[in-house]
């Protein structure tokens, strides 16, 4: 049933994609033709993004009043969560839309995966085609004519990684103390400053560990959508804050 699922909703609708995109390109370029697809899949998610960050520049906003109601509250958790849910419901805020954002991408990432852990490319499975997409005369897994995006890179991993860590850096605001730094940290504190270190430090090299362990294409896609990501948020920025 889950397998149904994911190869109608995610595999097989990227796979056709991919290989239409291929047909298309220059050459047959399956690296471009996955930056292609993931610019394609980031525009379909654009309006998720845009909410996405909207919330983490409300939130950067109206931060001062969140730490007042922690330092009131804090000590009662069902309190402090009641009253949070209500500053929330207040200022029209989603605190999970980025989690949501990801959630979205993470099945698209793993299909993009399957396609090349399972052999699917440059061999074509003319089983899984739709009927308007056809086989591509040619098909070549070298990138601009040099790197092969059909297995490992540690160069696409390396950049993949750094890519990720400058998109944290900009959609993670840094840790801040607590406003009373004579009172003894909370484990809430600790906890969301391990957090914090974690996403901002050990998820970029975790993208680094996955990539290379997968193919060079994963990598590509991690590059395309960090690059794109970064471009959105500094646009956003701008005319979020202007509204």
């Amino acid at each position: 049933m889950i397998s149904s699922l994911f190869h109608g909703l995610f595999y097989d609708p990227l796979y056709n994609l991919l290989v239409f995109v291929i047909q298309h390109v220059p050459g047959g370029d399956v690296g471009l033709a996955t930056i292609i697809v993931t610019i394609l899949v980031k525009v379909v998610l654009f309006p998720l993004s845009k909410n996405a960050t909207k919330t983490q520049l409300k939130m950067k906003v109206l931060e001062p009043e969140l730490a007042k109601i922690k330092e009131q509250y804090g000590s009662n958790r069902e309190e402090f969560g009641r009253k949070t849910l209500e500053f929330y419901r207040k200022n029209q805020l989603n605190p999970f839309a980025s989690f949501f954002l990801i959630l979205l991408q993470l099945p698209v990432i793993i299909a993009l995966a399957y396609i090349f852990i399972s052999g699917g490319l440059p061999t074509i499975k003319t089983e899984l085609l739709y009927s308007f997409v056809q086989v591509p005369a040619v098909i070549s897994t070298l990138f601009i004519g040099l790197v092969d995006v059909g297995g490992r890179s540690i160069i696409l991993s390396i950049i993949a990684g750094l890519a990720q860590f400058i998109q944290i850096r900009l959609s993670v605001p840094a840790y801040t103390t607590p406003a009373n730094p004579s009172k003894n940290p909370s484990f809430s504190d600790d906890l969301a400053k391990s957090m914090n270190v974690q996403m901002r430090y050990v998820m970029p090299l975790i993208m680094f560990f996955v990539c290379l362990s997968v193919s060079g294409a994963v990598a590509l896609y991690w590059i395309t959508g960090s690059i794109f990501t970064i471009g959105q948020e500094l646009y956003f920025r701008r005319t979020i804050k202007k509204a």
